[in-house]
């Protein structure tokens, strides 16, 4: 009996392994089958269609800053003019600024314009644009909010800095209506755009001091250090009611004016394009992300601009742009988010695709911006980052915030902007505790580590094809030299391996991000027969051939 009951249990098993064995054999040498998934989650299996256009990898490591980010000392806070230099050092981290300028601080009464000293807080414009464009940074302007001149003209429960550019009760359909805004903007074209040839008669500023041997205000034209401006900030700001909200249709006007005093109707001093032809207007920011906004804007002006010699519609803007900060929001019914999440796991790339694809249908083919994006680290936010398998919540928003940029490349975006350089403060309020460097110490957090350190090793590389989805494999060329970026695209601290052929390299170099320091350390590796097999983990890994 014993005998008969062996022998069954043993084709019991056989006829086990028989079934096992090869589903197990099936399994992609690959992957690690004790902590990998079979495939990259959904929403992000969807690589971009569009072809990507070749965009140098620091483009996407741009930072949100204010004047008091360059400008004040610590040590001396009457000092609102020179650069202070350990802020400075810090700021070159990263390749662009968006600097928010208060259209106050240049114009606190009308017509009456100051930038060195700025008659609202004593800023020095000048020095700010000036350095940014000694070491390399790209300047973006976000002209912003609307100073008290205007939007005291609104009933007193209305008022605030935010609302729409327009004095109360104008149409906002009609470009005339923003046409205080839009001198400001060539205010601001003249001085810092390149544009040497302009009528001194239409640039002013106030030249009277403040007080006795206070430095007054000087007239400067093309002083050539600002490309880019941005016609304010997230104008589709539905929470905060009609006085501060505008469509799509009612920006573009505003944004007509702005360009170039709607194709030059309004006066010889109104419009950046007036100014500076060779300046780039953005548009603002969109909270929503939603396409339709900016379909809005590009039929408002068939409708009121026309059509160019060429064809192409007349719009009133050069770039593309929008924000996001990838969350959990859209799985709960009320849309309202309760933590970040991996930007892979998340909308992100399908609404970097659908900006893409707009932009592609025009003609002129403007790029598209992500001007904020990012995480928090404070535990309560609804938009923090998390602790992830023994790393920090600093060490997650580092992997999540360079793992943004790649997604952001990789989908054809040209520029990101992330929001913001130190924290707001210490609470849980969401984008609160986003900041990239600690105020006081000025020590880089991570994401800034990652960030430095990625710069300098293949800043100027440029995204070529997506060549493996789990783990995510992205290659990156510069003349003849490769960069293979690996990561897996998940927030469970999960681990895959993939090998590189790497042809007949007989070795190559690994280059693994290292918190607190400005380069990454490098290892050497000996192939076999030109292949590798390589273990990717959240955090991007950097691999080259070492020939």
């Amino acid at each position: 009996m014993r005998k008969i009951l062996y022998i069954a249990i043993t084709l019991s098993f056989i006829a086990l392994m028989v079934l096992v064995i090869p589903i197990f054999c099936s399994v992609p040498a690959k992957l690690n089958l004790l902590n990998t998934i079979p495939s990259a989650p959904a929403p992000y299996d969807d690589l971009p269609q569009h072809p990507v256009a070749p965009n140098a990898l620091k483009n996407m490591f741009g930072i949100n800053a204010y004047e008091w980010n360059f400008l004040q000392n610590p040590y001396n806070l009457n000092d609102p003019l020179h650069i202070y230099e350990p802020k400075m050092n810090l700021i070159k981290t990263f390749s662009g600024v968006r600097h928010y300028l208060d259209w106050e601080k240049i114009e606190p009464a009308e017509d009456s314009f100051t930038f060195n000293p700025a008659r609202s807080g004593g800023w020095n414009y000048d020095a700010i644009y000036e350095r940014c464009k000694q070491d390399n940074i790209e300047v973006l302007v976000c002209l912003k909010n609307c100073p008290p001149w205007i939007y005291k003209t609104y009933p007193a429960g209305m008022q605030g800095g935010e609302n729409v550019p327009a004095p109360f009760g104008l149409n906002r359909e009609d470009p005339a209506s923003y046409i205080a805004q839009a001198k400001a903007g060539f205010q601001v074209a003249a001085r810092y755009g390149s544009n040497k040839n302009i009528n001194h008669a239409l640039v002013t500023v106030d030249g009277k001091p403040r007080w006795t041997a206070d430095p007054v205000n000087e007239v400067k034209i093309g002083m050539g250090v600002i490309k880019y401006i941005e016609c304010d900030n997230e104008r589709d700001k539905w929470w905060r009611g009609d006085a501060a909200k505008q469509t799509g249709r009612e920006y573009a006007a505003n944004l007509s004016a702005f360009y170039d005093g709607n194709k030059g109707k309004l006066g010889k001093n109104v419009g950046v394009k007036t100014a500076d032809p060779n300046m780039q207007v953005v548009m603002c920011g969109l909270a929503a992300a939603d396409t339709k906004f900016v379909q809005d804007m590009i039929d408002w002006c068939k409708q009121h601009r026309g059509y160019k010699p060429d064809g192409s519609i007349n719009l009133c803007f050069d770039v593309i742009n929008y924000h996001i900060y990838p969350n959990d929001n859209r799985q709960h019914a009320n849309k309202q988010s309760t933590r970040g999440v991996a930007p892979e796991l998340t909308e992100a790339g399908q609404v970097a695709n659908n900006f893409v694809n707009l932009a592609n249908s025009l003609r002129q083919h403007p790029e598209v911006w992500i001007t904020e994006s990012g995480y928090d680290i404070n535990a309560q936010s609804p938009q923090r980052a998390m602790a992830v398998a023994g790393k920090t919540a600093l060490e997650t928003q580092g992997d999540w915030i360079l793992r943004t940029a790649l997604l952001y490349n990789r989908h054809g975006i040209k520029r990101t902007f992330f929001y913001q350089l130190f924290d707001d403060n210490t609470s849980a309020v969401q984008y609160s505790t986003s900041g990239f460097a600690d105020d006081k110490t000025l020590a880089r957090r991570p994401a800034a580590d990652y960030i430095l350190q990625t710069t300098n090793l293949v800043g100027n590389y440029q995204y070529k094809a997506t060549i493996n989805q789990y783990p995510l494999v992205d290659v990156y060329t510069l003349g003849n030299k490769t960069m293979y970026v690996l990561m897996i695209p998940d927030e469970k601290g999960r681990t895959g391996n993939y090998t590189l052929n790497l042809g007949s390299a007989k070795s190559i170099i690994v280059h693994s991000l290292n918190i607190g320091a400005n380069v990454m350390t490098a290892t050497k590796e000996p192939t076999v027969n030109g292949k590798f097999n390589m273990l990717a983990s959240e955090t991007p890994i950097f691999v080259e051939a070492a020939n």
